[in-house]
């Protein structure tokens, strides 16, 4: 396994994260991943969490061989006693805990009446249980003045959320009620622990990213060029692009930040298939601007006469 952007230059200080601690869940692929790898880059040591063994066990070896120090933890989010002891377990291996990353989740495509309750179910308890279930279980190591932290600040939580809620999407009935929990999540988190116990809590929303399981199930390879004709940027995200973005989060570059999930997708959410073009739309203009003219012309003079 190899970070996307291994021979890329940083915009960050190769030491903006040094001395942290962080757990990511979903560290071990893909966008979690590339994460996990930026940290560590920058300074971090890391801990991830996942279900598949050898999926972390490839992740810890490519993670060490870049001098990065890492542990893989096998656990399932959706189970309190696994986050307990993988919490527990990064506690005793690193004695600190300062960035938690809530990147586990599941998705794929299915219309509404063909989901069944346990299909919805399931991706509610991975998304918003789990990243519920990990915060909880976290607090009181982040928390200012917890367990293997000093009095002088608390620490920082990261929810991968998506954009999917923001209107609405075909066939992710699941994934943006799930999502939109995550986000609501986040919020009231930043609230409530950045005023008791000064911890950041804040969320990246990606748009769609290239080399990622996510992005495979969704959209198939052979459809993948004509997607970018339509995204604002004509291109498709990297991962590269959603670690740094989690860097800035957690590292002091945004300590003002707290209760925000920042989009990074290009300003597709934002974007409506265009029905008419830009040289319609001028001749458009001109016709109407010509008619308002005239119009005002006609007012007049009666006037003058």
């Amino acid at each position: 396994m190899e970070s996307s952007s291994s021979s890329s230059s940083s915009p960050f200080k190769y030491n903006i994260l040094k001395g942290k601690v962080a757990l990511l869940t979903g560290g071990g692929s893909g966008i979690g991943f590339e994460i996990t790898c930026q940290f560590g880059k920058h300074g971090a040591s890391v801990a991830i969490m996942g279900r598949r063994k050898n999926v972390l066990d490839s992740a810890v070896s490519s993670l060490r061989s870049l001098g990065i120090q890492a542990i893989g933890l096998v656990g399932d989010v959706r189970k309190r006693e696994d986050a307990i002891r993988v919490l527990d377990s990064t506690i005793k291996h690193f004695g600190r805990l300062d960035i938690l990353v809530n990147a586990a989740a599941g998705n794929f495509l299915v219309s509404a009446e063909d989901l069944s309750p346990n299909g919805f179910r399931t991706v509610m308890d991975i998304d918003s249980v789990g990243t519920f279930t990990m915060c909880h279980e976290a607090l009181k190591y982040l928390k200012r003045g917890g367990i293997g932290r000093g009095i002088s600040s608390g620490g920082t939580i990261l929810n991968i959320s998506a954009t999917l809620h923001y209107t609405a999407s075909w066939y992710q009935i699941h994934v943006s009620a799930a999502k939109a929990a995550v986000d609501s999540i986040t919020r009231s988190l930043a609230l409530e622990w950045g005023t008791d116990y000064d911890i950041r809590v804040n969320g990246i929303a990606p748009g769609p990213i290239e080399g990622t399981t996510g992005l495979s199930k969704l959209v198939p390879d052979e459809a993948q060029n004509k997607i970018e004709e339509y995204l604002p940027l004509y291109k498709l995200g990297k991962k590269r692009d959603i670690a740094m973005a989690a860097l800035y989060l957690t590292s002091d570059a945004g300590k003002y930040i707290n209760g925000m999930t920042i989009v990074v997708d290009g300003g597709l959410w934002l974007s409506r298939p265009r029905h008419i073009s830009k040289e319609t739309v001028k001749e458009l203009s001109r016709v109407v601007e010509k008619r308002s003219r005239e119009e005002a012309t006609n007012r007049v003079s009666p006037s003058r006469l």
